[in-house]
């Protein structure tokens, strides 16, 4: 089974492909709900959370205050470090479930942080959701209504745009319309079956549109 790797910085776009792939029928995996599940109310993840941060970082119904857990970690890279150290070993055990338990021809599995976490090791082929750096601050800042200042440290904590690129088999730019996103999915979608079915893979991958 070919297990693509779809990455891409904060508010690149990946919801998009991940749409895309989802609607011709290719089984997608987000780590970003998976990274929710292994932090939920009852589990060891929360647990070692609390032993780490305090429980001033729980929500009254007990659930992680997860945007003030954020605000704390990008502004402390210890406190992100140790973050990664309780959550990652987990969340790849979860991923790494779920490929094998796949029998489609591909399996997507979306992780934001794929080169930074290792978990690109798990991966038959890298599909990075490239966009310009001032376009995803302009996402972020929209989405999430945070101040720049948070917005640049989250972008400066993952990888940069040119290691993902040196990183990436493929590449779908996303700095226009989302149907492009789509439309590029659409081209890749019979690349990685002929892929798949056994056809020779590429010296260089494809960069779409």
């Amino acid at each position: 089974m070919l297990a693509i790797g779809l990455t891409g910085g904060i508010a690149s776009g990946k919801s998009l492909a991940v749409q895309a792939f989802r609607a011709l029928g290719a089984p997608v995996i987000e780590a970003d709900f998976v990274a929710r599940e292994v932090v939920a109310p009852g589990t060891p993840g929360l647990k070692a959370i609390v032993e780490r941060f305090g429980r001033e970082y729980l929500q009254p119904d007990g659930g992680l205050d997860r945007r003030k857990l954020r605000e704390k970690v990008f502004t402390d890279a210890v406190a992100r470090k140790d973050l990664e150290r309780i959550t990652h070993p987990r969340i790849r055990v979860r991923l790494l479930e779920w490929r094998d338990a796949q029998d489609a021809p591909y399996a997507v599995l979306d992780v934001p942080i794929l080169f930074e976490s290792g978990m690109n090791a798990l991966m038959s082929r890298i599909l990075v959701i490239d966009a310009p750096v001032d376009t995803q601050l302009q996402r972020l800042l929209a989405r999430d209504r945070i101040s720049a200042g948070l917005a640049g440290q989250m972008l400066a904590a993952q990888a940069s745009r040119t290691e993902r690129l040196v990183w990436a088999d493929d590449v779908i730019l996303n700095a226009g319309e989302p149907a492009e996103v789509s439309r590029a999915v659409q081209q890749l979608h019979p690349f990685y079956l002929a892929l798949a079915a056994g056809a020779p893979r590429p010296s260089r991958g494809l960069h779409l549109p």
